[in-house]
């Protein structure tokens, strides 16, 4: 394959992927938009259906109905989370730090290459 015709797919894959780059990050920004509107919106509702003692009542809509949830959000588990409840099982703070440092070591690391993008300031 000659070297010309290498670059210029090359070249037009890069052209692609920027592109591609910049459409995903619109959808995201808007998606994020999208989703604070919404939760300020379910705040709204759920708020209402809750004061006027219509929370266990479904709305009907075109497609479907919408009910009150109670969804259980869990924070995430992390090693400060770890080392701070297994301080209330276990006494001796050098065992807490071998358990800790052990389950550092035994996480599992996938290396892959990836093409990060930078953007210049735009003064």
């Amino acid at each position: 394959m000659n070297q010309l015709v290498v670059k210029e797919d090359f070249a037009s894959k890069v052209k692609r992927w920027v592109l591609l780059d910049s459409q995903l990050k619109l959808i995201n920004e808007k998606t994020k938009v999208l989703r604070e509107e919404k939760n300020e919106l379910n705040n709204s509702i759920c708020e209402y259906l809750e004061k006027t003692g219509n929370s266990n009542k479904k709305i009907t809509i075109h497609d479907g109905d919408l009910k009150l949830h109670e969804k259980k959000d869990y924070s995430p588990l992390t090693f400060t989370f770890l080392e701070e409840h297994l301080g209330k099982i276990i006494t001796d703070p050098t065992q807490i730090e071998n358990v800790i440092k052990y389950l550092k070591e035994q996480r599992e690391i996938k290396l892959t290459n990836e093409i990060k993008r930078t953007y210049k300031n735009s003064k």
